[in-house]
């Protein structure tokens, strides 16, 4: 599916209201350690998300600098080296933003030799792409396991 297509049938805007009613509803039964991974556009709505107490961007779309900068929890941000929606210049300045903030832990990787998408996209008869993916995922396992408690 082509991502205009893509975002007519998921709306990043539905996505976050979605995730901020789960979220309340966890809340209302006690959870008090809450932790959110995005995906590509899913990206936007985890910086967008508020009382959660850490977020992983997994090469992001559509998250801008502005946002990093209202960001309020601990944020890793996984990035693709060849990735037109954010490019690794793009990641970078993600990382100079989180560094300012020292309330909290920033953490930005850019994952050499895949493209956006690959860490729910990869071939897998490509052992260096799902080497990539294998080790984003645990990245983001081992971010959570730290902020997440």
């Amino acid at each position: 599916m082509c991502l205009f297509a893509s975002l007519l049938l998921h709306k990043q805007y539905k996505g976050f209201e979605d995730a901020k009613a789960v979220i309340e509803s966890l809340k209302n039964k006690g959870v008090s350690a809450i932790g959110a991974a995005g995906f590509c556009w899913g990206a936007k709505v985890v910086v967008e998300l508020a009382h959660i107490n850490a977020g992983v961007l997994l090469h992001p779309s559509f998250v801008t600098v502005d946002d990093i900068k209202e960001v309020k929890a601990p944020l890793a941000v996984l990035g693709a080296e060849f990735d037109h929606l954010s490019p690794p210049a793009l990641v970078k300045q993600f990382e100079e933003v989180l560094a300012t903030k020292p309330e909290f832990d920033g953490f930005v990787k850019i994952f050499p030799g895949v493209a956006h998408g690959w860490t729910v996209r990869y071939k897998a008869e490509d052992e260096a792409e799902v080497k990539a993916a294998v080790e984003a995922h645990n990245d983001a396992l081992e971010w959570f396991a730290k902020h997440v408690k």
